[in-house]
């Protein structure tokens, strides 16, 4: 879907080269060594709690946005050098749970950079577009990626990618960056929920009495 949005932003210019350099020198170790901790919080039947932490992530960073003392959009442009070092947790949360780069790097660019919350969308599509390249080859390796699925979701979101493209350029400035920001949040209280729900189920299954899990199995 990146790889669809991308040429509408680079051909209107919204893509700003420098930060986009900087994420990525951060980004890509991070995304690395992500990636590597999903393989072995995969062995320890740990996805639950993985997306648990994801969506609280996710909620608060993105809950930023509307909180104004808390935004300085001189930050980046002062404080460049800390990018890849803002950026770095950024890839190793895109390693192991894909959501980062697009939801967490917007946030980040929307907040603490000056500009517009177009020229963000754009910088942080095209570098979330190059660490799901790196990733999604690896991933492909390691025979992780169903493509039955991929297929359903390129079907309802290569449509919506285009639209949102074409809205991007007609939405006020702020509005568009309360959106982002509303959208973002709305995933990660849904990441929320999916986690602890998960983890009660687990947790409900753990504790039932042996006998009853004996007599459950045993057909009359």
């Amino acid at each position: 879907m990146r790889l669809v949005a991308a040429p509408f932003y680079l051909a209107a210019r919204q893509v700003h080269s420098r930060y986009f350099r900087l994420l990525l020198i951060g980004a890509v170790p991070g995304l690395m060594l992500g990636m590597v901790a999903l393989r072995i919080l995969a062995k320890q039947d740990s996805n639950a709690l993985i997306v648990l932490l994801v969506g609280i992530l996710l909620t608060l960073s993105s809950s930023v946005t509307f909180v104004p003392r808390a935004q300085v959009p001189s930050f980046a442009c002062k404080n460049a050098r800390w990018l890849p070092w803002l950026a770095f947790p950024i890839g190793v949360e895109s390693g192991f749970s894909s959501a980062g780069a697009g939801a967490l790097g917007t946030v980040l660019l929307l907040n603490y950079s000056e500009m517009a919350p177009a020229q963000v969308v754009g910088t942080d599509l095209v570098f979330g577009l190059v660490l799901a390249m790196i990733g999604s080859a690896i991933h492909w390796t390691f025979g992780s990626i169903s493509t039955v699925v991929l297929a359903q979701l390129l079907l309802g979101g290569i449509p919506g990618v285009i639209v949102g493209c074409m809205l991007s350029r007609k939405l006020p400035a702020q509005k568009l960056k309360a959106v982002v920001a509303a959208i973002a949040i709305c995933a990660g209280l849904q990441l929320v929920w999916s986690g602890a729900r998960a983890l009660s189920i687990k947790n409900g299954a753990n504790t039932t009495p042996i006998p009853a899990r004996i007599a459950g199995t045993v057909r009359p």
